[in-house]
């Protein structure tokens, strides 16, 4: 089996929102919340401990997110925040809840350093199956909890590693959904940023944003879970989507693409009403294949699930169940004519590379 980094999940968000407990299985979840309003609101969950142990989900990055007030889902979307201050409360709690995840179950693990990464990795890579840990790397989700642009080391301090701008537009930078540049504050918190080491995530930035900020971000830089624009024409948001001149260029810089087997980011037009069995993994290798051939590499492009972040089973391709089930990428990229090499990149050791260069010794 080939271990699995999962660049996006949105653990603390579900934890908090819906009560969700990762410490057990997906199918518990599942029983658990049958009749609720979660599925009605979040699908059924995909994630679940035993079904990172059995899909060799190594390494995860954990996202800290929170929608402006103004994108407020409905009443029961109460991690919602109404200015900075609101925003760096939510996001702290978040972060306190992967420190209680790890306390209470130590088969997590928080990912702070490269000593931490390379514990993690080599557990996997030893067979030693007691020793394994999943391994959480917290990743911010947009940047309103970051209350000034300093104030970023902070954040380092209580342990996030990578941060992108923007979700919707933020006083930083044009988001999904409203368009904009990077601002002033947006500049000094890319400086700051790069002083310190954090990895800056352009996913969900605006057009301009993502471009200004791989120009002037002299750090590691990544695409958390983006799919390639050119292969969603008529979508209805482009601009959640990587064209392929931003592709090039986050390629350039070292960065990963995170491909999201979502199953709207993978057939224009897809609903609900059409089933699972109308998007497969042929359509994720599509992705895949994409970006390949816009870099010229393999060594450019990886997961990046966003599994429970808002879509659950219902919305994934035919094949997927849980989040165990990603290895099956890995052996349709083998029957479709992949290297070894390359298949163990795009199914994890592309990020664990990005994460050597961008974390702290």
């Amino acid at each position: 089996m080939h271990l699995i980094v999962d660049a996006h999940e949105d653990l603390a968000w579900n934890a908090l929102t819906f009560g969700r407990d990762y410490s057990r299985s997906a199918l518990a979840t599942r029983q658990a919340e049958q009749g609720s309003e979660t599925i009605a609101r979040n699908g059924h969950t995909l994630l679940g401990l035993p079904e990172y142990f059995l899909g060799h989900i190594a390494f995860v990055f954990s996202t800290l997110f929170a929608s402006p007030r103004r994108k407020q889902m409905g009443g029961w979307d109460q991690l919602a925040y109404a200015d900075a201050q609101e925003a760096h409360r939510l996001y702290a709690a978040q972060l306190d809840y992967y420190q209680r995840l790890v306390d209470e179950h130590g088969q997590f693990a928080l990912v702070g350093g490269r000593g931490d990464l390379e514990k993690v990795l080599a557990a996997w890579q030893e067979g030693d199956l007691a020793t394994r840990r999943v391994g959480l790397v917290p990743l911010m989700e947009g940047a309103d909890g970051i209350r000034e642009p300093k104030e970023a080391e902070w954040w380092m301090e209580r342990g996030v590693r990578i941060v992108g701008l923007a979700w919707a537009g933020t006083r930083y930078a044009g988001g999904t959904g409203e368009p904009g540049p990077l601002t002033p504050e947006g500049h000094r918190l890319l400086d700051v940023m790069a002083d310190l080491g954090l990895i800056l995530d352009v996913s969900h930035s605006a057009d301009e944003a993502c471009l200004e900020s791989l120009d002037r971000f002299e750090g590691t830089v990544i695409a958390s879970h983006a799919n390639p624009r050119a292969r969603l024409k008529g979508t209805r948001r482009p601009e959640r989507f990587l064209t392929d001149e931003m592709i090039r260029r986050l390629a350039e810089r070292g960065g990963v693409v995170g491909i999201v087997p979502f199953n709207r980011f993978l057939k224009v037009g897809w609903q609900e009403s059409d089933g699972k069995a109308a998007v497969t993994l042929d359509d994720v290798l599509g992705m895949i294949d994409h970006v390949c051939q816009v870099t010229g590499s393999a060594a450019h492009v990886g997961l990046g699930s966003d599994f429970d972040g808002g879509f659950g089973w219902e919305s994934t391709p035919a094949e997927i169940d849980t989040v165990a089930d990603l290895q099956k990428i890995g052996a349709a990229l083998q029957a479709r004519g992949y290297a070894e090499k390359d298949v163990a990149g795009i199914m994890g050791m592309n990020w664990i590379e990005v994460l050597r260069r961008g974390l702290p010794a």
